[in-house]
């Protein structure tokens, strides 16, 4: 396959045809669906495995946190690489530190190593989740790419259901346990970070066949002290946030310090971007209105939607008695909405050039959605838990890779890599932040409730019967098990009215964004002046 390239300010243009997008596109979506699924084929299991390696609420709320604290201290800088180096060969590195965390988890004997593989699966997730709408970005251009952030929604719609189904299905076949040597039999839980390693080679080695990219050679010195501060600034305050209220008091010594050293990290980075030559983060970005409100609306979507739903999962199994399968079909009515929003809403940004309407009506569904949830109670019929969630994700359909695709069409292509990550990042961070927090809402509101479930029928709580453990309801008495049911069913809905202020902040910044037209070159027109002043000869051929 041949590539057509021109040079503009040593960055590539690259002109490709609709078939050798797609051909291109094929490994990007199977990396795409490797990164997806890593985190959804576990949701279903983790009740069971922070059952199995006697894990606590906290330790639940963690191995979710730790993927995503990695990745949103990570995107930014493999965004900016992305600007630098090589994309084709930055996406295979991420999908192989995936799969070295992926066979760390697998092995994990404890809560603390699980957390540590899960640490290191986030780096290659925030790779991936980068990498491929960088990519995109890449080889199409705004007006086309609402199709293309289709196909993208649709993998994380198929990503979203067949990972906790799969998810589900394999903690059920506990047969499976006695395959891995050295582990208790009905440990089958362990395949769940087994099963994306085959799709991450396939995605590989797709994308070492299908992905013809020019190589950029820039003279370039790596902002290795940005890299450094921000992700140490994201860290500590994200730890802050998850071990705050349950290891240690708000008001307490250690909020005392690592508050402002997390705060001092990050002010020291924004110093330090306005210093170097190629800033992790160009400080000139948020000069857009569009970006800078886009960002903010990314950050708020991330609190509300990734912090309130990780743990519908575990409410059906809880409060509602489901098996680990059972609980993965119900996550259908959430996708089903994403998947058909996220195609539609694609297709016709494509062939209207409009997006705004779609960000307006999206950002809408998911405050009336959230609300909603916030509703969920131990009475509540499970159609209406599905109505609910369907309308939640044809929300989320239409707002998340359209809040990209905004902030990418006021980008110039040397600017790509950086502003695509922005939105991403943010997501990200927020998602960590509401999960950490919306996670030790949860505890409490779970602790008291138990508490109150036993005085109500004056009934002395056994031994670890606080609600701070994630119990093993097949293994508690008929008279206590209602207790827990409950004191999960309401603390659920409680933390979805906890996430709707944010999802109503999310919507106000939205409204706020001014629409600008999808352009239909990759290029911006200044950088379109640039290529007309210095075109001389052929194009260059990759």
């Amino acid at each position: 396959m041949s590539t057509d390239v021109q040079e503009i300010d040593s960055h590539p243009i690259v002109s490709m045809s609709h078939r050798e997008v797609m051909f291109a596109l094929s490994g990007l979506l199977l990396a795409m669906f490797v990164g997806m699924l890593s985190s959804t084929v576990v949701s279903t299991a983790l009740p069971r495995i922070v059952a199995d390696l006697n894990g606590s609420e906290a330790g639940y709320t963690w191995v979710v946190v730790a993927t995503l604290l990695t990745m949103a201290a990570t995107t930014p800088i493999w965004g900016k690489l992305a600007d630098l180096f090589s994309k084709k060969s930055l996406t295979q590195l991420s999908l192989l530190i995936y799969v070295l965390g992926s066979i760390i988890a697998g092995i994990a004997p404890n809560m603390g190593a699980l957390i540590s593989a899960r640490l290191l699966q986030g780096v290659g997730m925030g790779g991936l989740t980068a990498l491929v709408q960088i990519v995109i970005a890449t080889m199409v251009t705004p007006r086309e790419r609402g199709r293309y952030f289709g196909y993208l929604g649709a993998v994380f719609a198929v990503a979203t259901v067949s990972g906790p189904l799969l998810g589900g299905l394999l903690v059920d076949a506990s047969w499976l346990g006695d395959i891995l040597p050295g582990f208790m039999a009905g440990e089958s839980w362990r395949w769940c970070f087994y099963v994306g390693i085959p799709f991450a080679v396939a995605a590989f080695v797709v994308l070492q066949k299908t992905l013809h990219l020019p190589t950029i050679k820039r003279d370039v010195e790596i902002d290795y002290l940005g890299a450094l501060l921000i992700t140490s600034g994201v860290s500590v305050l994200l730890i802050w946030v998850s071990l705050g209220g349950s290891q240690f008091a708000w008001a307490s010594v250690a909020t005392a310090w690592m508050v402002p050293l997390g705060v001092l990290l990050l002010v020291a980075f924004i110093v330090a971007e306005t210093k170097v030559k190629e800033p992790i983060i160009p400080m000139r970005l948020f000069k857009d209105r569009t970006t800078s409100l886009a960002v903010f609306a990314s950050i708020m979507v991330g609190v509300a939607m990734f912090g309130s739903t990780v743990f519908l999962v575990q409410y059906f199994q809880i409060a509602r008695g489901m098996s680990p399968t059972h609980a993965g079909l119900m996550s259908l009515a959430l996708v089903g909405g994403l998947l058909v929003s996220s195609i539609v809403s694609g297709r016709l940004i494509a062939s209207t050039g409009k997006w705004k309407r779609y960000l307006v009506g999206g950002g809408v569904l998911m405050v009336v959605g959230v609300v909603l949830l916030s509703t969920i109670n131990p009475n509540i019929s499970l159609f209406t838990v599905g109505l609910y969630m369907a309308i939640l994700g044809v929300g989320m359909g239409s707002v998340n890779q359209n809040l990209v695709l905004a902030v990418q069409n006021n980008a110039s292509q040397a600017d790509i890599g950086a502003a695509s990550s922005l939105a991403a990042f943010f997501r990200t961070m927020g998602g960590s932040i509401g999960v950490s927090a919306l996670g030790t809402a949860l505890g409490h509101k779970v602790s008291s409730g138990v508490a109150h479930g036993f005085d109500r029928i004056g009934v002395e709580p056994p031994p670890g019967a606080s609600g701070s453990q994630i119990p093993d309801m097949t293994t508690l008495p008929d008279k206590i098990r209602p207790i827990f049911e409950t004191a999960f069913a309401d603390a659920t809905g409680h933390i979805f009215l906890l996430a709707a202020p944010f999802a109503v902040l999310a919507l106000l910044a939205i409204l706020l964004i001014r629409e600008v037209p999808l352009r239909e070159t990759i290029e911006r027109e200044d950088e379109l002046e640039m290529l007309q002043a210095s075109a001389s000869g052929e194009p260059l051929t990759s």
